[in-house]
Parts: structure tokens; C-alpha cells; sequence
């Protein structure tokens, strides 16, 4: 019997999905038939099944996997309360950028047994809403519904050419039980004509109009936040600072490893607000969200600023506007490669570059990145009572792990200091998930980690999350996961006692109210009586994990390089609860910024 559920299966792996993470349901008899079937006769040609007990974790999988890969993976869930359950990682998985694809049945629209797939459970009166799709519609790149299975393989190609069609992003398919279990003939398609639109370049006069701003330029500056998700960008870019001495690179978003730190125009990471962006004369933003923070900082009133980015309108914000004077549509990997080869095209710019003043601008670099790097170094230093602080455990962190560990970052308000002490410098190797939707980080890391399994590269990954968000994760279900599916991963916890964003955003609004001089508690932030987070991840794999507390160095010598054995060499995951020095692991507003 073929029929269009499985189909479905072929479609999707005939367009490259090698996983689908399922949290399955009432909608999806003939998705199980349909599994079945292709695990019998399809060995080695049909997507490997993860099961995944919450959907929150089960999409986060789906989005670290694509951010690793470039590759969309699927997410089966149950009608309308599985799409519910997806919660903030559709959001993730929008503002982020990644390319995903979701399927979710509906309930049967027949009641009198007119068609295979009709009612047959009371939930099915419950779980008939009016417009499923409208739940993610606004997050999603493209939604639709099966109505019948004779063209089931067009409508989940056509939804994979939005998912992966820059602003990429997640699509969304529904179909209820009686179109899914409709019988077809069988068919394939021609896969090499449902292939997305190809990116875009720069026209020639653009081109030649950035790289004059940029070389004239007495003080430039690069201002980005996902460019890194193509890895040919950060070469691109690192080329053009090593051509453009003096050049320097300001990260407002960490959402990918966008520039080495071992270049001299490395300026790290800021949420919006540095120095930089104040003395600039030219800015070159290229695919970056949140250039700066208007109320925080702003730039110079006669710098002349260039937008690129694959989404210049930002299509999903309904207010964004930055004073660009130029702006423009195309892929950050095709223009920076454009405005590289018309520089080394030109003489009068080779020339130009050639000019003592470019020489003194690099030494200039040289020098500031050296006292960059040496005020980071001494920012990680243990208190005098023996405990530690985000810096000193992130560069202990550092110093631990293979040099090419993939860190899934979230942070949140440690986010800036885990940055400036992990000093990334290999495309791909920080990945965060670019949105606001806690609990990304547990699920993503596994979907990474899952990623380089199948593509033979096996590498180390390690998650680093707060406390507060380490409980949006969903812990069981991740740690389960963990362990029935042999994922390895080493998780941080960043324990400061409590959700420290709240009081952050307090204190940009109110530095003098109330609120300010209130405790945790007071706030209802704290996380006091404190969890056993490692104990709860233990718990979830069943007792297969290694667990531990750290809270002074002499805690983190000793148990560090167990948790690394552990992951690296015994196949299970380890968690270490690092607890932070002081009662709510105190950190200053500057900081984060």
C-alpha cells in the first residue's frame, strides 16, 4: 500500500531531511504506518526517527542541526497542542534564521467512517480548531495544507524552498488523517528543479561605491551578528580587515562566530552599545538585527552608513530603521567577495592602502587588541576566598576543551563575559540562537551534536546555559534523549541563583527606583532554594550521566576534566552545576551591554 504518508517520507528524504523528530499523536496512524514500512523496506534510504518527549526540545534538535549543516531536518507533532508545545523555539527558529520544517496533522474532518482516517477518538472533537495554521503563521516563511496526496511531494518541496530561500526560516505543513492515508500511485519528482532561490550579489556601482567609502574611510567599522552562519563569510571578512588595515569588527547579536578573536579588529561582543560605534565615520552593517541600541548609543552624525543584509527590512519586525544611506538586498559572502576583488582590481585603492597612515592604523590595532586581550585575561582571576566567576571558569572552560569544541551558548546576561573568554576563531564554532526564546540551548546542542555524528566530523560540543534557563530547556526530556540515543554532550550551568535579565532591564529604566535596591526575592527572580541541576539531568538518563557541583577552584580542578573523560571518551553526557561566587553571582550592568 503506498500511500501519501508515505510518500511524505520519500519527499522529504529525497529533498536531503536525514532526521525527523517526532512527538507522535492521534493525527498520525498512517505517519506510523507509513514509518514502519520505511524502516522495513527502505533501510539506509529513509530518515532515522528521534523520539522526543517534549516539542520544544524536539525543534530546538531540528534548528541546531540546520545551524551546523545548512541542511532543514523535520519536526512531526500532534495537531494543534503539539504546534502549542513548540512555544519559543518556532521563535527561535524565525528570528534565528533557520531553516526548519514542521508537519502537524489535523483532526479528521469526516464523523461517519466516509473515508479511511475518520473520527474514531472523542479527542478529535477537542483538537478540531479553526486555523491551525494561523498558531505559527506569523513566525513561519510559508504554511500550507495537504489536501490530498496526489501532490503531497510538491507541497513539502515548495515548503523547502521557502525554508531554505534566504531570509531562511521555519515552514509549517499540516494535514489531516483522511488526505495522509489517501492511497496514490507512486511517484518522484525532479529534485534539481525545487532548489531555492540562488543568493544575490551586489551590482557593479554599489560595489565600487562601498570599497572607495571603506578604504577612505579614517575610522571603519564592521558591525554584524549572524554573518557567520555561512562560514565563507568570516573569510571573506577577515580578508577584507587583513586588506583594510585598521579595519575593525564589533558582534552585536553572538548568534554565530562572525570574526576570529585572534585578529587584531576583533572587538567582541556588545549588545548595541560601544565605544566603537560612536567615533566610526563609516559603517558597514551586513546581516545584523540590532546595530545599536538608539537610547544606549548612537553613531556620529556624519558617518556615512551601508546596509547589507539578506532582509535590509527586517520583514518580520514591524518597527526597525536604522539612518543607512545606502541599503541593500544580497548575501554577505557574495558582496564581501565582490568588494575583495574590486580593491584588488583597483591600483588607486592598492595604492592608497600602501600610505603610511594605514601603516600607523594597524599598529594602532595591533597594540589596542594586545591591551583587549590582556584586560580579558585579567578579568579571570578566582576571588581570594577560593570561589570563581563567570571569567575565570569560562577561560578554565577554554583551556579544557579540544581547540575545535562547538559551544552552544545561552547565557543570557553572562553572555558577553563567556564571549570575551571563549574568544572563538573557527567559523561555526559559537552558536547561539539569535532569538529571545529561553531553553533553545538544550535540545540545539544535541541537534549539533547529532549533526556531526552524521556528517563523520564527531566533534566535541559543549552547551553553556543559566540556571533559570537551563529549566526552560525541558532537562527530561533532553537528558532522556541523551542517553537513548547515545548524544554526548557537556552542559555548563551558569548557577548565579536566579533570572538576573529581569533586574537588568529594571535598571535601564529605573537605575534609582525601587527596585533597585530590592533583593531577589523581592524582584521574584530568585531560583533560592537552589535546584540539583545536574541531579535532575542524572535523573532524566536514567543514571547513565556524569554529574557534579562545583563551587570553589579547588571543586573545579577536580572536576572538569572528570566531565570531559566522561563525554569524551565514555560516550555519556555530563553536567556540571558551576555555582558562582558570590550570593547571586553578582555582575555589573556595563557587562552586558
Amino acid at each position: 500500500m503506498y500511500t501519501a504518508s508515505f510518500a511524505f517520507f520519500e519527499a522529504i528524504w529525497e529533498a536531503g531531511i536525514t532526521h525527523c523528530f517526532v512527538n507522535l499523536g492521534s493525527d498520525h496512524p498512517s505517519i506510523i504506518e507509513a514509518i514502519v514500512k520505511g524502516q522495513n523496506e527502505k533501510q539506509g534510504k529513509f530518515p532515522k526517527i528521534i523520539t522526543c518527549p517534549n516539542e520544544m526540545v524536539a525543534l530546538s534538535m531540528a534548528d541546531g542541526y540546520a545551524r551546523l549543516t545548512n541542511q532543514p531536518q523535520c519536526v512531526i507533532v500532534h495537531v494543534d497542542v503539539g504546534t502549542q508545545g513548540l512555544g519559543a523555539a518556532v521563535h527561535n527558529a524565525s528570528t534565528g534564521r533557520a531553516p526548519v520544517f514542521i508537519f502537524a496533522g489535523l483532526s479528521p474532518y469526516t464523523i461517519e467512517g466516509e473515508m479511511r482516517g475518520s473520527r474514531t477518538e472523542y479527542i478529535h472533537w477537542i483538537q478540531d480548531v479553526r486555523d491551525q495554521t494561523a498558531i505559527l503563521g506569523q513566525y513561519c516563511r510559508y504554511t500550507g495544507e495537504i489536501k490530498t496526496g496526489k501532490n503531497v511531494k510538491q507541497m513539502v518541496n515548495r515548503a523547502l524552498q521557502f525554508a531554505m530561500s534566504d531570509p531562511k526560516g521555519p515552514v509549517y505543513l499540516v494535514g489531516a488523517r483522511e488526505p495522509m492515508e489517501e492511497e496514490i500511485d507512486a511517484y518522484s519528482l525532479v529534485q534539481e528543479q525545487w532548489t531555492p532561490v540562488e543568493p544575490c550579489g551586489l551590482f557593479p556601482d554599489a560595489v565600487a561605491s562601498i570599497a572607495e567609502l571603506l578604504v577612505n574611510a579614517r575610522e571603519p567599522l564592521v558591525i554584524t551578528g549572524y554573518l557567520g552562519r555561512t562560514h565563507a563569510a568570516v573569510n571573506q571578512l577577515v580578508k577584507l580587515a587583513d586588506t583594510l588595515r585598521g579595519l575593525r569588527v564589533l558582534d552585536t547579536a553572538g548568534s554565530d562566530m562572525s570574526f576570529p578573536a585572534d585578529h587584531p579588529g576583533w572587538l567582541g561582543l556588545r549588545f548595541g552599545v560601544d565605544e566603537s560605534i560612536k567615533t566610526a565615520d563609516v559603517i558597514l552593517v551586513i546581516d545584523c538585527d540590532v546595530p545599536w541600541i538608539n537610547t544606549q548609543c548612537q553613531p556620529r552624525a556624519d558617518a556615512k552608513i551601508i546596509h547589507l543584509d539578506v532582509d535590509p527590512l527586517k520583514q518580520q519586525m514591524p518597527v526597525f530603521y536604522i539612518a543607512a544611506h545606502q541599503r541593500y538586498r544580497t548575501d554577505s559572502c557574495t558582496a564581501l567577495s565582490q568588494i575583495n576583488a574590486l580593491i584588488e582590481a583597483r591600483p588607486d585603492l592598492l595604492a592608497k592602502l600602501r600610505l603610511p597612515f594605514y601603516h600607523q592604523r594597524w599598529e594602532n590595532l595591533l597594540d589596542s587588541h594586545r591591551l583587549r586581550l590582556q584586560s580579558i585575561t585579567d578579568q579571570a582571576q578566582p576571588a581570594a576566598n577560593g570561589h570563581f566567576s563567570t571569567p575565570y571558569l569560562v577561560a578554565t572552560l577554554r583551556r579544557a576543551l579540544p581547540k575545535d569544541t562547538i559551544f552552544c551558548i545561552e547565557a543570557v546576561t553572562q553572555s558577553v563575559l563567556v564571549h570575551d573568554q571563549l574568544q572563538a576563531t573557527l567559523p561555526g564554532q559559537w552558536i547561539n540562537c539569535g532569538g529571545g526564546g529561553l531553553g533553545w540551548s538544550g535540545g540545539a546542542a544535541l541537534g549539533v551534536k547529532l549533526a556531526t555524528q552524521a556528517i563523520g566530523l564527531n566533534k566535541f560540543v559543549c552547551q553553556i546555559v543559566g540556571d533559570g534557563t537551563f529549566l526552560f530547556s525541558v532537562p527530561g526530556s533532553v537528558y532522556w534523549i541523551c542517553q537513548r540515543y547515545g548524544i554526548p554532550i557537556l552542559t555548563i550551568v551558569l548557577n548565579n541563583k536566579g533570572w538576573n535579565a529581569p533586574r537588568r532591564s529594571l535598571l535601564l529604566v529605573h537605575p534609582d527606583g525601587l527596585g533597585s535596591r530590592a533583593s531577589n526575592e523581592e524582584l521574584n527572580i530568585s531560583l533560592v532554594p537552589t535546584p540539583d541541576y545536574a541531579g535532575i539531568a542524572k535523573a532524566a538518563a536514567g543514571g547513565n550521566l556524569f554529574a557534579a557541583r562545583a563551587s570553589t577552584v579547588e571543586d573545579l580542578d577536580k572536576l572538569l576534566p572528570l566531565a570531559v573523560e566522561a563525554v569524551q571518551n565514555q560516550g555519556v553526557s555530563a553536567v556540571l552545576d558551576a555555582h558562582l561566587d558570590g550570593p547571586e553571582g553578582k555582575y555589573t550592568l556595563e557587562q552586558t551591554m
